[in-house]
């Protein structure tokens, strides 16, 4: 089973997001701030977790506390168990052209979503899509090593 993870403040979000994963046959791992996320991903960087670690994370750009998605994503990106994971960044927030990029760039990341999310079989080709292609990245970043 696959394994996806969550970065979400709002409860309504997150839950139905959790449903959809489990409709879909995939685990969903899930939290409600860029903290609690850090916190487990040091855990899997130590050796403390020992589960099976998600190939995709969905990540809102703003979050409460001083971690924001956009953090998480870049932590995500700069662990060596978890660096190869497909990250999504979901807002609601519209942000500029220069913002995008920054936002982007600074977590390597797949892709940038508006919310309110497309719906259910469409959010999951999107999602899936995502993954082929960062799989076709690491494999192209294999070869050339």
């Amino acid at each position: 089973m696959s394994t996806w993870m969550v970065v979400e403040d709002e409860p309504d979000i997150y839950e139905v997001l959790l449903a959809m994963f489990e409709m879909w046959g995939i685990e969903g791992v899930a939290f409600v701030d860029g903290e609690e996320a850090a916190a487990w991903i040091d855990d899997v960087n130590s050796g403390r977790f020992q589960g099976e670690l998600p190939e995709l994370a969905l990540l809102d750009i703003r979050l409460p506390g001083q971690i924001s998605g956009a953090d998480v994503g870049e932590l995500l990106r700069k662990s060596e168990k978890l660096g190869q994971v497909a990250i999504v960044f979901a807002t609601a927030y519209r942000l500029g052209p220069e913002e995008e990029r920054k936002v982007i760039a600074q977590a390597d990341a797949d892709k940038l979503m508006y919310k309110p999310l497309p719906k259910f079989t469409e959010l999951q080709r999107i999602l899936e899509d995502v993954i082929a292609q960062r799989r076709v990245k690491i494999a192209g970043q294999r070869t050339q090593s």
